[in-house]
């Protein structure tokens, strides 16, 4: 079932972290199965705090999401992000085809 990775970054720390980790994060992403759908485009936040922007990758299936953001390549990069920003992350599954009317529960 498909599965989706979403950051949010709240707020940046340290832009020179940032630019090292957009340097690193493509490597991360060989070899992975990751479609990215929006990554820090135009946003409206409508709800909740205020955010800078965000990321929405997504993958085949939630180990395949898992598999990548524990890579150890994905892993080098993402220190630089942490120390870059304030994120929030988290994978989540996506609804399975014949449930795609259900999405309150």
């Amino acid at each position: 079932m498909t599965a989706y990775v979403i950051f949010i970054r709240e707020k940046t720390n340290d832009p020179e972290e940032l630019k090292l980790y957009s340097a690193k994060a493509p490597i991360g992403l060989e070899g992975h199965p990751v479609t990215p759908l929006a990554v820090y485009g135009v946003h409206e936040v409508i709800e909740g705090p205020e955010a800078e922007g965000a990321a929405l990758l997504e993958f085949p299936s939630f180990e395949e999401a898992k598999a990548w953001y524990y890579s150890p390549a994905y892993q080098d990069a993402v220190q630089h992000r942490l120390k870059g920003g304030t994120y929030r992350g988290m994978i989540i599954e996506g609804i399975p085809k014949e449930e795609k009317g259900v999405f309150f529960e």
